[in-house]
């Protein structure tokens, strides 16, 4: 089991995700959050660098709300820049602690790995920026992952700073950022 962990950390470290040592860094997340202002279209304008999009561009995250209970219906779709077809995936989020509202769990049923994985909602106006992070922990170490949403599919560098800004004041590096490529992508559904 240990030999896994390993090579899944090697793997991360090497591959994508932005390692760390230690358990996940304490962050804040917003105290509440509406989710059906939250739901609908939002592009990916940055990202840290992971496997899972390694060749993607034109990046969206589809919201719908599904419940009032908290559950909301998740598709994220990409193009891939080497073969220029599109690929979805489609899963659920939900609020696990009417406490903690910003920190959501999210689930794909047909990863093979059955498993859900942490969506905090760090930052948000609902209108043009999100600001989103995830870790998990592997005891000794953890890996992270951030993404910047926004409205718009090519935003103004304003919105961009205004969820950077989040990410420093939770002491999370933005330098660990890519630009996700929103150019030169088919017309919207």
């Amino acid at each position: 089991m240990w030999q896994v962990l390993f090579m899944f950390c090697i793997i991360g470290g090497v591959f994508g995700q932005s390692p760390g040592l230690g358990a996940c860094p304490d962050v804040k997340t917003v105290s509440s959050i509406d989710l059906s202002r939250y739901a609908g279209r939002w592009y990916e304008a940055m990202r840290f660098f992971t496997v899972f999009e390694l060749t993607g561009k034109c990046v969206t995250a589809d919201y719908t709300l599904i419940d009032s209970n908290g559950t909301v219906n998740v598709v994220n779709s990409q193009i891939s820049t080497l073969t220029n077809k599109r690929s979805s995936i489609e899963g659920t989020a939900e609020i696990v602690d009417l406490a903690e509202p910003g920190k959501l769990k999210v689930t794909f049923p047909s990863v093979p790995i059955k498993n859900s994985g942490s969506y905090w909602v760090l930052g948000t106006d609902y209108d043009s920026y999100a600001a989103v992070w995830s870790c998990t922990s592997l005891k000794i170490a953890n890996l992270q992952f951030g993404w910047i949403l926004t409205r718009e599919k090519n935003p103004p560098e304003s919105v961009i700073q205004k969820a950077t800004n989040v990410f420093k004041l939770n002491d999370l590096k933005p330098s660990k950022f890519y630009k996700t490529n929103q150019l030169d992508c088919p017309d919207d559904k």
